[in-house]
């Protein structure tokens, strides 16, 4: 691997393209023998793991280094449920990766990151149509298909199913 965008081995999230982290791991490695990542749990409350990732390509100049931060909430989501610390010592090593530009093709977020925004969005995104103000007057309007209550996604404001009805088989 010689290219440091790793375009070959992207995936599309959300129509945009994302290495995961274990390939920008494997990049680093096979590219700088005389690199370090070196990750730190920098704190854990309130069920929150704060992780800090640090990247030296080369130890024989230690003071270029890269670093990626992330946190991660026991319970928050599936893989949080059994791998939280796990879960964010992997994305922090990844933005710190990101930060030395290995695998940073459409943003610097990892896969993680991108599963950690859209888990609110999902139910949006997944519904075949999305129903903003303009379809529905009110926030606490109703769903057209099967007419419950609608709920507001609270990270896009975007409003869908409380009964998530799109997502049951079709009878």
């Amino acid at each position: 691997m010689k290219d440091k965008s790793l375009q070959d081995r992207a995936i599309n999230i959300k129509g945009n393209q994302y290495v995961l982290v274990s390939d920008r791991i494997k990049y680093f490695n096979d590219n700088f023998p005389n690199g370090s990542i070196h990750n730190e749990l920098i704190s854990f409350t309130d069920n929150t793991y704060i992780i800090k990732s640090t990247v030296i390509p080369d130890m024989s100049k230690p003071d270029r280094y890269f670093t990626g931060h992330s946190q991660a909430k026991i319970g928050q989501g599936t893989v949080n449920t059994t791998a939280a610390l796990e879960n964010a010592e992997t994305s922090a090593c990844g933005r710190a990766l990101a930060m030395m530009g290995i695998g940073v093709i459409d943003s610097i977020a990892s896969v993680d990151e991108m599963n950690k925004a859209a888990s609110n969005d999902k139910i949006v995104d997944d519904y075949p149509q999305t129903y903003t103000q303009s379809t529905v007057s009110t926030p606490t309007g109703t769903c057209p298909k099967c007419g419950a209550p609608m709920a507001r996604s609270k990270s896009t404001g975007k409003l869908y199913c409380s009964k998530l009805c799109w997502k049951k088989p079709q009878v």
